[in-house]
């Protein structure tokens, strides 16, 4: 049986809302931006929260590589601290590759088309075609690098995950579902 859940999600497709779906039923602990910020704390460097967690670089904060070093050494503590206590769904922050080696756990990818994106992202944000589309490239790109930077893969590749799922033509609660029965 599965206790840990890790969820890697394209900006737009509905992966936060997955995830807490998930959590909601399963009964599990939802684990998001709360390991971000004891990591930064773990480091004394409050600022690293902010910064990790503002993907789409609106508040202009960047912090040097020995701090980077630092927040991912203490991110890794925390993941695998929550993921030991199981019955967590952990969101993003690179928990599949800190979780790679734990075998009671599904990493699942969670994307949808560009248009379908565009959409949940112009409905949730109430903004233009273009504003979300300029956010969803921004949100990937900031992903992509901090996955290559830290750890050395692609983001996109499929064998880092258990399951991949494209939310297009399904309802959220379905698949929240269907993963746990997985």
């Amino acid at each position: 049986m599965v206790s840990i859940y890790t969820i890697s999600r394209q900006y737009g497709s509905g992966g936060s809302k997955l995830a807490i779906k998930l959590a909601e039923l399963s009964g599990y602990q939802l684990i998001w931006r709360e390991v971000v910020n004891q990591a930064a704390v773990q480091i004394g460097a409050p600022d690293m929260a902010l910064a990790v967690i503002d993907e789409l670089g609106m508040l202009g904060i960047s912090m040097d590589d020995d701090t980077c070093k630092k927040y991912q050494v203490a991110l890794k503590q925390v993941v695998i601290q929550k993921a030991e206590k199981g019955n967590v769904v952990i969101v993003g922050r690179a928990s599949q590759m800190i979780l790679k080696e734990f075998s009671d756990c599904l990493h699942v990818r969670v994307i949808a088309s560009l248009n379908t994106r565009i959409k949940n992202i112009q409905k949730s944000k109430n903004v233009s075609e273009k504003a979300a589309l300029a956010q969803i490239q921004e949100s990937d790109r900031y992903r992509q690098d901090f996955i290559k930077r830290f750890y050395h893969v692609d983001w996109n590749d499929p064998s880092l995950y258990h399951l991949t799922i494209n939310t297009d033509n399904f309802e959220i609660e379905k698949i929240a579902r269907w993963v746990i029965n997985f």
